[in-house]
């Protein structure tokens, strides 16, 4: 289904404890599938309870950049995302993020610079 050298990577993080969410998981969780040089998300799921959010995350992030497009994702899940998961939402991207920058560096290929940083 996925191209054989896309990766899987995982960013948690905790929600409120009035969260159905946290009371089915204990922790909120993005999986990306990505292209491991460039940081193109192909493909995203979440641990949510209802289906549509799944399906709202998926939309914003699928076809993004990971480590390119970090701010703008900050802004539009802020923007966009008025659950009570958006903190989580933001907390577990980063954590990927961070994830993928450690598997980059590991493999010696540098993903595109972040938008922050002046690219």
């Amino acid at each position: 289904m996925y191209d054989p050298s896309s990766i899987y990577v995982v960013g948690n993080s905790k929600t409120n404890t009035e969260n159905a969410i946290t009371t089915l998981y204990n922790s909120f969780y993005i999986g990306f599938v990505l292209d491991p040089s460039s940081g193109l998300i192909y493909d995203a799921s979440c641990s949510a309870t209802i289906r549509t959010t799944d399906e709202f995350v998926r939309g914003i992030f699928v076809g993004r950049m990971m480590g390119r497009d970090d701010a703008s994702l900050d802004d539009e899940v802020r923007r966009r995302y008025h659950g009570s998961s958006q903190k989580a939402i933001l907390v577990a991207y980063k954590d990927a993020a961070k994830k993928l920058a450690e598997i980059q560096a590991r493999l010696g290929t540098e993903g595109p610079r972040n938008e922050d940083q002046g690219t």
